[in-house]
């Protein structure tokens, strides 16, 4: 068997045993664990620590900021995607529609058909970057659903009223224009 290089020495005679107990590194005391607080900290860790959580605060307020930046211009291209998917065509458009954005008139050059289905609710005037577009009023719903800044004009669409209406033999001429 391997014995340990003092039995060897004491063995072989070169020391003995109280050179060997000599030689034993004494056993240290085990470290006490500390509390669980810690001991008392510097004014300088303290200040060191709240600078690192105002960092970390800063941190996450603009992650927030960022994310928040992200997801608004991620909407914006949702709705430039669908307004230049289902724009309606005013190519040879010779009718001016008349509207409200904001506190301004605005006139937009519309067709025939396009100007009946403004006026009835099947299309709406949308404004992105400053320019107006129009589309089908399903699409405008769905932009006045991610940003209702967007819509500038959607009316409801024509449903017939019931009940006494004293004007309902009079029909309303279609060649009014305001």
């Amino acid at each position: 068997m391997i014995n340990s290089l003092q039995d060897q020495l004491i063995k072989a005679g070169l020391a003995d045993a109280k050179q060997a107990k000599k030689g034993k590194p004494a056993r240290r005391p085990k470290k006490k664990k500390r509390d669980r607080q810690g001991p008392a900290l510097s004014e300088s860790a303290q200040a060191a620590q709240r600078a690192i959580a105002e960092k970390a605060a800063r941190d996450r307020e603009l992650n927030r900021k960022r994310a928040a930046a992200a997801e608004r211009k991620a909407v914006m291209g949702q709705i430039r995607q669908l307004i230049e998917q289902h724009r309606l065509p005013r190519d040879k458009a010779d009718l001016g529609y008349h509207f409200q954005d904001g506190d301004k008139i605005r006139k937009l050059h519309v067709t025939a058909p396009i100007h009946q289905q403004l006026g009835q609710g099947r299309a709406a005037i949308v404004k992105l970057q400053g320019r107006y577009e129009v589309v089908p009023a399903d699409v405008a719903q769905k932009i006045q659903e991610r940003n209702a800044a967007c819509v500038v004009l959607l009316h409801a669409p024509d449903t017939p009223k019931e009940g006494d209406d004293p004007y309902a033999d009079y029909p309303v001429p279609d060649d009014l224009m305001w």
